[in-house]
Formats: C-alpha cells, sequence, structure tokens
C-alpha cells in the first residue's frame, strides 16, 4: 500500500511539473487571433469600390464590382490567359470579388484599381510589373498565378465572413 501510494504521488507531482512546461507549447492569443475568421460589412463599399481587410496577416481585396467589370471579366477569352480560370470559379456572387492581395511573382502588394493604369481597372504591382484584371487573374508581367481566393461564405446580403 505504501508503494501504491508513493508511486501515485510521484505521479502527480511529475504531472503538476511538465504542465507548466507543456502548457508553454500552445500558441498564444494573438496567433489565435490572427487566424480568426473576419467579418466584412459589405454596405461599406460603394459600388466600384475595394475594400482591404487582413486576415492571417495578408491583405484581402473586397471589391463591389460594376456591371461594365463583371461583364469584361466574363468576356476574357480564358484559354489567353497566363493562368486560365473562368471568372465564374472565382467568385459566388458576380458583384463581389474576394481575393488575397499578394502578388504571386515575389509576394508584393499590388495596387487597386491600376491594372494596366486604369485599362483593365485590376491590380498592378509596381515591383515587377504583374498586372491582374478585376477577376484577380494574371493578365501581363512575371507572375505565374491569378491572385489567390480564400474562403469565404456570405453570411447575409451584406455580410461576408472569411475564413
Amino acid at each position: 500500500m505504501l508503494f501504491i501510494a508513493t508511486g501515485a504521488a510521484a505521479a502527480v507531482g511529475a504531472a503538476a511539473t511538465a504542465w507548466p512546461f507543456i502548457s508553454q507549447m500552445n500558441p498564444d492569443a494573438s496567433t489565435i487571433a490572427a487566424g480568426a475568421p473576419v467579418d466584412v460589412d459589405l454596405k461599406a463599399i460603394p459600388e466600384g469600390g475595394i475594400l482591404t481587410v487582413k486576415w492571417r496577416g495578408n491583405p484581402i481585396f473586397v471589391r463591389h464590382r460594376t456591371k461594365k467589370e463583371i461583364a469584361e471579366a466574363e468576356n476574357v477569352n480564358v484559354s489567353s490567359l497566363p493562368d486560365p480560370e473562368a471568372d465564374s470559379k472565382r467568385v459566388k456572387k458576380p458583384e463581389w470579388l474576394v481575393v488575397v492581395g499578394v502578388c504571386t511573382h515575389l509576394g508584393c502588394i499590388p495596387l487597386g484599381q491600376e491594372g494596366s493604369r486604369g485599362a483593365l481597372d485590376g491590380w498592378f504591382c509596381p515591383c515587377h510589373g504583374s498586372v491582374y484584371d478585376t477577376s484577380g487573374r494574371i493578365r501581363q508581367g512575371p507572375a505565374p498565378k491569378n491572385l489567390p481566393v480564400p474562403n469565404y461564405v456570405f453570411t447575409s446580403d451584406t455580410k461576408l465572413t472569411i475564413g
């Protein structure tokens, strides 16, 4: 009985000693918060406007596209693109485009409504000249891929959740 009681006390003591060391390996609150979903109020974005929000340390571009921008994005010959992808595969609602705002060439942040200095009204990466259209697809320059589309859902007509 004495051996069992001594062994149990030693096990409890070892666990109590090890607990702080194991606990310190958990991510801190800022790391957990960085991966948390982000809610976006779509009412704040006028037609033709872009809102940039931060999610997981990256800028996310939320663009309220005009009818002209939607028509231009849908009427592109997809086979002529460096990274062929139809506009319908990149959006859940045609008037809203949500993309990660990091150039796929070297990780720069493209400037909004600057694609081909206004000809495409998309994004322009000033570092190396990559141009993206209003669907976030690479149109010219050294970037190999389109701007990525993050996971997102429309929680209502005026709210969007990223993540």
